[in-house]
């Protein structure tokens, strides 16, 4: 019984303690720090919302720094960056916070803006001659997610035309089927069907066979493209799409070789990009 009370008595003595240095604690301002960030491609806004500032140091995590309170960073490179705000209060006490930064590629295309304007911004343009057919023009861009390809065809909605998109996903000549018609590339995925009229038209295939063999296997994997606004005026069609890069195998890495054959609804080629007898379009999709 006596060594129960010697026991009590301690924990009672260590509880004021406690309650003491609580107290003392509490009389000691101290503020966390507080940020926010937003990510515009290589652009990054940070807005301070620490109280209690006298004076900020930013390190970006790329060897670069502010003293601005609420600076705008453009990065150079993609990639994951530890970003840290360093704040001195009033007291003269430095407090810090940090964050992990994505940075990548963005794009300005929206496929649900019911516009094609947004293309008007972008410079990755393929013009065809009279060996391109009935495809007159192409545009493409890309972010993190998605490959977006822009067209302009002779051609009507429902005239029902068949679109076969031959993807180099791995950018390697040595996998994938071999072809004169778009040579310089091995393509690995086969995107096929009536994408203008037909809604989720297009079946996706992955080359199975030799790379003299056109043997391809249909893959079940929904939603793995998009398309967006279509007009169509004056004898030609324009549209957009997006390719999502995480369900094709290949595009999340850093390069995409590829053609696009467009023929009428009995599969008798009509047109294609780039021209015939033109080596494949490159994208580097690497940043």
């Amino acid at each position: 019984m006596k060594e129960f009370k010697y026991i009590k008595g301690l924990l009672l003595f260590a509880a004021l303690l406690t309650m003491n240095s609580c107290k003392k604690n509490n009389d000691v301002d101290v503020n966390d720090v507080y940020f926010s960030v937003l990510s515009t491609g290589y652009t990054v806004t940070f807005t301070n919302a620490t109280k209690d500032a006298k004076s900020y140091r930013w390190d970006f995590g790329d060897k670069t720094s502010s003293t601005d309170a609420n600076p705008v960073h453009v990065y150079q490179t993609k990639g994951k960056f530890v970003a840290t705000l360093y704040v001195t209060q009033n007291s003269g006490t430095t407090i810090s916070g940090s964050t992990i930064v994505n940075v990548s590629k963005s794009s300005p295309i929206k496929l649900d803006d019911s516009s094609l304007a947004d293309w008007d911004t972008i410079s990755t343009v393929v013009v065809s001659t009279a060996k391109g057919g009935i495809v007159k023009k192409a545009k493409f861009d890309y972010d993190s997610q998605n490959v977006y390809i822009y067209m302009e065809i002779a051609t009507t909605v429902n005239a029902g035309n068949i679109f076969d998109f031959y993807l180099d996903t791995d950018n390697s000549a040595t996998t994938g089927l071999l072809t004169g018609d778009i040579p310089g590339g091995g393509y690995d995925y086969l995107l096929e069907g009536p994408l203008l009229s037909t809604a989720n038209g297009l079946v996706q295939y992955l080359h199975t066979g030799g790379q003299a063999d056109f043997a391809f296997s249909p893959q079940s994997i929904p939603e793995y493209y998009k398309l967006g606004t279509v007009v169509e005026a004056n004898g030609i069609v324009k549209f957009e799409m997006a390719l999502v890069r995480s369900k094709i195998g290949g595009l999340t890495g850093k390069g995409l070789s590829f053609g696009i054959i467009v023929s009428d609804s009995g599969y008798n080629p009509l047109g294609q990009m780039p021209d015939a007898g033109s080596n494949a379009i490159k994208l580097n999709i690497s940043q």
